[in-house]
């Protein structure tokens, strides 16, 4: 994903501008009254008052639509982004790390959110929580919400690891009402980890909480091990471990891995009942949007 302005001080901006470019491509595409819909309205009920129509709406559509208010709010989601050192990967100026590009789609969550008057909460964690709100709708709160993903963009800590499980399990203790729990996280836990984080996806579902784990890697470089034939030193980001080697000598083996660790991830998330999302740092933000929407739109 290329963005056009810098992210430093513009994350909301850019996050409008993502969310109104992706409602426009959902109005040209058969999902147009799904999307208008979703957008802020629903469809008008005999007996709704007429001045809350959307004259325009109807007007394209043909259609009674309702201008939704926030008491018809009925959903509760919340973020909850990795912001350990492996999710600062890669390390390249002209495109988004792991991070950024949750940071970006989070943000661009939070104006859906928003827009549909909902209840918005947030957690960032590595080895410990750093942040977790309180799931409120008021417009200060989206302003704040906003502001720690800001501060969050450009995190450059070193050896911090990760421990998913912990945030899991009290973001399951602090949502004490039927939510979506919408996880950012390129999984990259220690393997003895493993276990406990399952469980904490486990405690969320057995409190009633439904689960997105949009999962975040490089494809090309995390998956395809794409590296040019010479000598490097790999650095774990996490760990600080350092290993000296040629890149092909290993790439068999460890796309092999790989394919294992994604598929084991994959079978969990399916026993769990938790949808997992692949997403590629090299795909648009957009396919997260519509990835919630097709989850926020069952859920109604």
């Amino acid at each position: 994903m290329i963005l056009q302005q810098p992210l430093n001080d513009n994350l909301e901006l850019i996050a409008r501008q993502v969310v109104e470019g992706f409602i426009i491509g959902l109005h040209k595409s058969p999902f147009h009254g799904f999307s208008v819909e979703f957008a802020e309205h629903r469809l008008y009920n005999q007996g709704d008052s007429f001045r809350h129509v959307d004259w325009k709406v109807y007007g394209r559509t043909d259609k009674l639509f309702v201008k939704r208010f926030e008491e018809e709010t009925n959903l509760r989601c919340c973020l909850v982004v990795d912001t350990s050192s492996s999710m600062q990967f890669p390390k390249d100026e002209k495109k988004l790390n792991k991070l950024q590009f949750s940071c970006v789609a989070a943000a661009s969550l939070i104006q859906l959110l928003k827009r549909q008057l909902d209840a918005a909460a947030l957690a960032l964690f590595d080895e410990q929580v750093n942040f977790l709100s309180d799931c409120r709708s008021a417009h200060s709160h989206y302003r704040m919400l906003m502001n720690e993903l800001q501060k969050t963009l450009n995190l450059n800590t070193e050896n911090k690891v990760t421990n998913a499980a912990k945030a899991l399990h009290l973001v399951a203790e602090q949502m004490h009402k039927r939510s979506l729990i919408v996880v950012f996280s390129d999984m990259m836990d220690d393997a003895e980890n493993i276990e406990d984080l399952f469980s904490a996806l486990q405690h969320l579902r057995y409190c009633k909480h439904e689960v997105i784990l949009f999962h975040v890697v490089d494809g090309a470089m995390e998956l395809d091990f794409e590296f040019e034939n010479r000598p490097y030193e790999f650095v774990d980001m996490e760990s600080g471990d350092r290993i000296k080697l040629q890149p092909q000598q290993i790439k068999e083996q460890y796309i092999s891995k790989m394919h294992d660790f994604q598929e084991m991830i994959a079978n969990r998330c399916h026993q769990y009942q938790i949808d997992r999302v692949p997403v590629d740092l090299s795909k648009p933000v957009d396919e997260v949007l519509h990835a919630f929407l097709v989850k926020r739109n069952k859920l109604m």
